[in-house]
């Protein structure tokens, strides 16, 4: 391997919202995310919805109209 066009290589803990922690390498000096093996609704069977702009809200109403508009 050719010297000095690599990347620095760390060891990481990557940090989940819900508090899980788990340690990889990286790239990057740190890591965060939102959703994880341990709170992902696929793994745990429950439903977490992530909204961060609004688009749920946004949706329900849009739905709800549509709905009293098909039943006048």
């Amino acid at each position: 391997m050719k010297e000095g066009i690599h990347p620095k290589y760390f060891d990481v803990t990557a940090v989940c919202v819900c508090g899980n922690k788990v340690e990889l390498g990286s790239t990057r000096q740190q890591i965060r995310v939102e959703i994880c093996s341990n709170c992902h609704p696929y793994f745990t069977g429950t439903q977490k919805i992530v909204d961060t702009e609004g688009r749920v809200d946004r949706f329900v109403k849009r739905y709800k109209l549509d709905k009293e508009k098909q039943g006048s």
